[in-house]
């Protein structure tokens, strides 16, 4: 670790933690320093000491296809000897926004970002310029990004981390956000009842990915549709995690229950920095310049992203593509329970699956938090110890992409029956 050691003292001394995310730090897992990645291709990455690890984490999310995938890195590379940044349209942004209106079903225009925290910021921007009403319901444990307003019980890093949802942001801030527990029917309904008249939106992940992987209780989804059309509401869907990846059509699609408005990130850029928001074309009409309601980026539909984008998304076309990952991530959820043996709860919906250290199913925040972080932390550790990386933190998932296949399962499942045989 010496060389690990020398860059992380030096980003130490010029970077806040040394880290530039706080998931990426290691702390939580009993670990002073992370590793650092030199390269990476399928479904292993490389770190600076030259030792490989079969990967798991996938960039948090967008590497479908996996590390340094032959087609996206031509399409870059294309792209790149064109121009890095224009500040003006192209027409590759009208086909990505084509693609992505064609395929998710709630989509019928499109606003093109950089990161998901910018396209869920603005989705709640546009709920609220929409409906002319201030208050967001949201639940507790689902991250919608760092922006001030949705920081209120947010799961992701924050849990991670054990930091409280208010330092830095003001009270003001989060003063029009309604938080509810995840899957709770009851408490949704309480909440509508109070502030019906003054509830511009319900924004919610589909299936939570930020405290774990957490999927909506039977009528949980059919339940904030039914609020938001009685109440006159939008009913946003985070889709950051979920989009493109549970399906082409995302969770809305898996789950049969169609959103006013879907905030879109991670597998859209197909591995680059791009994220996008859209819905029904009265409300994205609102927005700038066709509307009043204001919303711009520089590197907006960047041109190296959305070639990269375009060739991800064209793939995913293809119905067996979800079918081989729905299969890899049945597989490695059968084999992670077999060597659990009752010692922890597997829960998976599609390619997204985390182990959680408690008995029984996480149905919300407050369950998931009642995991032993610290068992968490040893078997983490310990599929480090066999060049296995998974998430450093209880509150994530694992990302299965098309480059994982049964040799990657096994190995992952051997690592992990060791663990509880040495429990």
């Amino acid at each position: 670790m010496a060389l690990a050691t020398t860059l992380f003292g030096r980003a130490e001394a010029v970077i806040p933690g040394g880290v530039n995310s706080p998931v990426r730090a290691m702390r939580a897992v009993g670990l002073e320093e992370p590793f650092f990645v030199r390269r990476a291709s399928g479904a292993h990455i490389e770190d600076a000491e030259g030792r490989r690890y079969l990967d798991w984490v996938m960039s948090w999310g967008p590497l479908v296809f996996g590390h340094a995938d032959p087609e996206v890195v031509s399409a870059v590379q294309a792209a790149a000897a064109e121009g890095t940044t224009f500040g003006a349209p192209t027409e590759r942004e009208v086909e990505l926004a084509e693609e992505i209106v064609d395929a998710v079903p709630s989509v019928e225009l499109v606003r093109l970002v950089s990161s998901g925290t910018e396209a869920a910021m603005s989705a709640v921007r546009l709920a609220r310029g929409f409906t002319g009403r201030s208050r967001v319901l949201k639940f507790s444990g689902c991250y919608h990004g760092h922006s001030d307003a949705l920081l209120a019980s947010a799961g992701s890093g924050l849990a991670t981390l054990g930091i409280p949802s208010g330092p830095g942001v003001p009270a003001g801030a989060t003063g029009d956000t309604v938080v509810c527990p995840f899957n709770d029917l009851a408490a949704l309904a309480a909440a509508v009842e109070r502030h019906a008249d003054d509830l511009a939106c319900i924004l919610v992940e589909p299936v939570a990915a930020n405290m774990g992987v957490v999927p909506p209780a039977e009528g949980f989804l059919e339940a904030l549709r039914e609020a938001c059309d009685g109440t006159g509401a939008l009913l946003a869907f985070d889709e950051v995690i979920t989009g493109f990846r549970l399906a082409r059509g995302g969770a809305q699609e898996l789950f049969g229950v169609r959103p006013d408005l879907t905030v879109l990130g991670k597998v859209v850029g197909g591995g680059l920095p791009l994220a996008a928001f859209g819905g029904r074309a009265d409300v994205m009409s609102e927005l700038a310049p066709s509307g009043p309601v204001y919303q711009a980026g520089t590197l907006s539909g960047n041109p190296l992203a959305t070639a990269a984008a375009l060739v991800t998304l064209r793939r995913l076309r293809d119905p067996a593509v979800y079918e081989r990952l729905e299969q890899s991530g049945a597989d490695l959820e059968r084999g992670l329970l077999e060597a659990a043996a009752g010692a922890a709860a597997v829960q998976r919906v599609g390619s997204l699956l985390t182990v959680f250290f408690t008995t029984g199913p996480v149905r919300n925040f407050a369950e998931a938090s009642a995991s032993d972080a610290r068992r968490y932390a040893a078997f983490f550790r310990h599929l480090l110890d066999c060049g296995i990386y998974v998430a450093p933190s209880q509150f994530e998932a694992m990302f299965v992409s098309t480059a994982h296949g049964s040799p990657e399962i096994e190995e992952t499942v051997a690592a992990a029956a060791g663990f509880f045989r040495g429990a």
